[in-house]
């Protein structure tokens, strides 16, 4: 009896002590690492874009910084530059790309980092240890990173090391960490709506402008090669924001015709949805703890050398903020392709847990957005209920806590004292 007392005591304290986190963490992390091995061991690699990778390096090699001239198997080169020099060094690491078993060791790797960067970003958010179990069950993702070798897991690395960075207030880190996710893939785009943000209100108009400088300057340097032979090209390649993507590998449009899906008005149509909302979410949900936007504004503009909120800028607001700002622009994508899940797969905890639904309505959510993920190919009741998934959790981040739940507890502690001051003050 006193065993199984003490075995259910620390299975909870494993569970929902935050001071046995990283154990919990290291277990989990532990665990994944072997199940990825297993994974590389018995499940067949499948060639989709890493022998085209590997083609445009070997056209790079050879001289070649005209993005017109750099194409592969599967398309020319649409990747910025940091995507280049990344995949330089794998195919000097990996024999041109022949030995595919080491990369997939590599990408292994990859994948280990990210669950524990994916740890320390949740940890700093507060969030309760046995979220983490959830992190080792996205099939896809596993997927994307040691079956696939899909170059959206180096710019997820960075993002993350990112976030952890713009936590822990390290902001000049952190946006070097941003602009190398930014140089593998334009997708890490979709965060800076809720970066500037958080820039403003913990620094000001000045800073945040000079932060903004530094990603510009870094792009530029690790493009500069390119942009010598040919800017234009470049900059139409590698940031081509009116790409038009093939129908028929379309996760999350299924259910619009092909026409639709390919016509101007459509992609204008999710281009307004998105600035919409972003809009919505600065005016009336981000900034509620600083007494509005008019005001932080005011205060920015005002006195832009100094910071423009009032409420802090913790490590929850930072991490609920960008991922939901990364949320936004997934559902409002063009066009979404199986590798893209791995934007904000490890992500769907924590929005979950920023919703005021009932635990199993959370499961559910993240269960119907796996699930919606694993269909291949995707038909248009797949793609509904993913966006339809994707919509509800981003309502339940509205209506829930979506400056995180620490400014939550502040502003009830607050108003708990406000309240006992006058019962007090009455007697």
């Amino acid at each position: 009896m006193f065993v199984q007392s003490s075995v259910f005591k620390y299975v909870w304290l494993f569970l929902f002590d935050q001071q046995y986190f990283w154990i919990t963490a290291s277990l989990v992390v532990l665990g994944d690492a072997i199940l990825t091995q297993l994974i590389m061991r018995f499940v067949p690699y499948t060639e989709i874009d890493w022998e085209t990778y590997m083609v445009h390096i070997d056209l790079y090699l050879k001289g070649e910084r005209d993005y017109v001239n750099i194409t592969g198997p599967t398309g020319p080169l649409v990747y910025p530059a940091g995507h280049v020099h990344i995949h330089h060094l794998l195919h000097l690491i990996t024999d041109a790309g022949r030995n595919v078993a080491r990369a997939q060791q590599i990408y292994g790797g990859l994948y280990v980092l990210s669950i524990t960067l994916v740890c320390a970003i949740y940890k700093k958010a507060k969030v309760s240890n046995w979220t983490l179990l959830l992190l080792p069950l996205s099939k896809r993702l596993h997927s994307i990173f040691v079956l696939r070798l899909f170059n959206d897991c180096w710019s997820l690395i960075f993002v993350q090391a990112a976030i952890l960075a713009f936590q822990s207030a390290w902001d000049e880190v952190g946006i070097l960490l941003f602009s190398l996710a930014l140089s593998v893939k334009m997708s890490a785009i979709l965060y800076l709506p809720g970066l500037l943000v958080i820039l403003f209100k913990r620094h000001g108009l000045f800073a945040t402008i000079r932060h903004m400088l530094v990603l510009a300057c870094t792009q530029t340097l690790l493009a500069r090669s390119f942009l010598i032979s040919n800017a234009k090209s470049y900059l139409q390649n590698a940031f081509n924001l009116s790409r038009i993507f093939l129908y028929k590998w379309t996760v999350n449009w299924r259910f619009v015709d092909e026409q639709t899906f390919l016509s101007p008005a459509w992609a204008k149509g999710l281009l307004l949805g998105h600035v919409t909302v972003l809009i919505a979410f600065g005016l009336f949900r981000w900034c509620r703890g600083d007494g509005g936007v008019a005001r932080v504004l005011q205060r920015g503009f005002r006195r832009p050398g100094l910071p423009a909120g009032l409420a802090p800028v913790d490590p929850d607001y930072v991490a609920t903020v960008l991922v939901t700002s990364n949320l936004i622009g997934i559902i409002f994508a063009r066009s979404l392709h199986y590798q893209f899940y791995s934007w904000y797969s490890q992500q769907l905890p924590l929005l979950t847990q920023r919703t005021r639904f009932p635990f199993i309505m959370q499961m559910a959510l993240i269960g119907t957005i796996e699930y919606a993920w694993n269909v291949y190919p995707s038909t248009p009741f797949s793609s509904g209920l993913l966006l339809a998934a994707n919509l509800v959790t981003l309502l339940g981040v509205w209506f829930g806590y979506p400056e995180g739940k620490m400014f939550s507890r502040r502003s009830n502690s607050n108003r708990s004292q406000v309240s006992q001051k006058k019962v007090s003050q009455k007697e």
